[in-house]
């Protein structure tokens, strides 16, 4: 396990789990050239120690690693009631859909596929840092770029302007803005949106996300084809 510091005035602790140390090298030489602290570990066992002993602000986290993988390292992160806020983000070279899915299921925040820019890692860093702050908001409003979304009052505002969202459109939208880059499969919308209550029709969901594009913009809900949906930026 290494350690890295600057010197420079206090930024966030990173923690970086992979096995390749070329991976390791390069992450770490960006992040800290940004004046972040950075700490890595080789594997996800020395991965979750670490989060123990030096509560970093984020964990990337690699998929693929010997003995317990990324996988494995995330959902030990999760079930430790100490540990469990953690902000995870894997970083992987495996980009399909299924392992973005696996991924967002154990409990990351995110999901990053190497090979990355340094400009773009740095980038991709700073605005999940900056997503942490805003979950310390009040609970119920969430601000993602020109929309405001108020739970306690059911209103969305665009530009400052209110935007007339029935109430199954306003829960939908407030889940998949909810995490950012998180994929929702379809079983889940409809678990934690309509429940129990009896959903006529099978494209209920897509019916739902099409008016919500309608007044948002097409370019904020993304279609993860035959998974679900999720909420960019």
């Amino acid at each position: 396990m290494t350690e890295f510091n600057t010197g420079m005035a206090k930024k966030p602790t990173i923690l970086l789990v992979d096995d390749d140390p070329d991976i390791r090298e390069f992450v770490t030489f960006n992040l800290a050239k940004e004046g972040y602290n950075v700490v890595t570990a080789k594997d996800g066992a020395e991965g979750v120690e670490a989060v123990k002993k030096h509560r970093p602000d984020l964990v990337l986290l690699d998929v693929m690693m010997p003995g317990m993988d990324g996988i494995e390292a995330c959902e030990a992160i999760r079930t430790n009631p100490d540990i469990a806020s953690t902000l995870i983000a894997f970083l992987s070279a495996r980009g399909e859909d299924y392992s973005q899915v696996a991924g967002f299921d154990a409990g990351a925040d995110d999901y990053i596929t190497k090979p990355i820019r340094p400009k773009v890692l740095v980038s991709r860093v700073k605005a999940l840092l900056r997503r942490n702050v805003k979950e310390s908001e009040p609970v119920g409003s969430i601000e993602r770029g020109d929309l405001l979304i108020n739970l306690e009052k059911y209103q969305v505002f665009r530009d400052g302007e209110v935007v007339d969202m029935p109430r199954k459109e306003f829960e939908l939208l407030h889940l998949l803005a909810s995490k950012p880059g998180k994929v929702f499969s379809r079983d889940s919308i409809m678990d934690r949106v309509w429940g129990s209550e009896v959903v006529v029709g099978g494209r209920t969901i897509d019916v739902h996300i099409r008016k919500i594009r309608e007044k948002i913009g097409d370019d904020r809900i993304k279609t993860i084809k035959g998974v679900g949906y999720k909420f960019e930026e």
